[in-house]
């Protein structure tokens, strides 16, 4: 397993956002859906990266700047068929340097609440991430949004 840097215009790539997205609206209701499209992640403020064995994409995952000092996971998904083989860990440690090389002193996301997202929780408590408050632009009342963090 390796990981890239980009490739927002594979077309591996592109389906798995969309099917990210897909899952984000089965899944919570419009207003509660902070996932990012396509044009949303090519932006200058996102690393994107990418998970792969040979020409098998296994997942996605972005890590946002909010400010010198505080970054936001963004986009993390692994595709179907390789779930359970650790994708999202092996990104999340990406990600985790990542941000440290960047002088980040916090790493923090926002994901669902729902039973849906319990792997997703799992994870990230299994790094050290813990519930945290809203931040950045969130609002603060939306009950199908869970935000945690980490000090880095």
């Amino acid at each position: 397993m390796h990981i890239r840097e980009g490739g927002l215009d594979e077309p591996q790539v592109i389906e798995l956002l969309r099917l990210h997205l897909a899952g984000m609206h089965a899944n919570s209701p419009p207003e509660s859906i902070h996932a990012l499209d396509l044009g949303g992640l090519k932006t200058p403020d996102i690393a994107f990266y990418t998970a792969w064995d040979g020409d098998d994409l296994l997942g996605c995952g972005a890590l946002k700047q909010i400010d010198a000092e505080h970054g936001e996971i963004k986009s993390m998904r692994t595709s179907p068929e390789h779930l359970g083989k650790g994708v999202g860990a092996h990104l999340l440690q990406h990600i985790l340097a990542t941000a440290r090389a960047r002088g980040y002193l916090r790493l923090s996301l926002e994901t669902g609440s729902t039973p849906a997202f319990d792997a997703a929780h799992a994870l990230y408590r299994k790094f050290g991430f813990s519930p945290c408050g809203a931040f950045a632009d969130y609002p603060a009342d939306d009950p199908f949004s869970r935000f945690m963090t980490r000090v880095l």
